[in-house]
């Protein structure tokens, strides 16, 4: 199946695309590492079902030097051994955060403590951030059924320069 809409061909979209771009810029400028970064989307990515995003998260972790056992195991990180307490703690809030119609009380108290634990106010802010960034991405893309398996890694990171 094509995508129903490229909203970059809109000039609307096109003008709407770059502020939502601006704000993954900063994010990506921010302290939290690259690496929680690119984790926290794949597994956004992968709960919300958007194949463009999964690729892209997955090809810029794997061309960032990640093992391929880290980037397969995302999708069960409570399962691995692979991943730092401040990574799952990160991965905890991504799930909690992209799960808001699942749990009445959104993000728990005990994953609020994790992440505090592990992180400093601007990582926290940057990492709030990114959750709702991401699943608004997944959404734009998974409306307009934008396939994965075209992403080129590093095209995100090219795109903020």
């Amino acid at each position: 199946m094509d995508s129903r809409f490229d909203l970059n061909d809109n000039e609307l979209g096109a003008k709407l695309g770059k502020r939502f771009a601006n704000v993954s810029v900063a994010i990506k400028g921010s302290t939290l590492p690259k690496v929680t970064q690119e984790l926290v989307s794949l597994r956004a990515s992968q709960l919300n079902g958007c194949g463009f995003c999964v690729d892209a998260h997955a090809k810029d972790l794997a061309a960032a030097g990640e093992p391929a056992v880290r980037v397969n195991l995302v999708a069960a990180w409570r399962e691995s051994t692979v991943f730092t307490e401040a990574e799952q703690a990160a991965l905890a809030l991504a799930e909690e955060g992209s799960r808001l119609a699942d749990a009445h009380q959104g993000v728990s108290a005990e994953t609020w403590d994790r992440v505090r634990k592990h992180y400093d106010d601007d990582q926290i802010a940057a990492l709030v951030y990114l959750v709702a960034m991401i699943n608004a991405a997944n959404r734009l893309l998974v409306i307009t059924r934008t396939k994965g398996g075209s992403y080129l890694p590093g095209t995100f990171d090219d795109a903020a320069n």
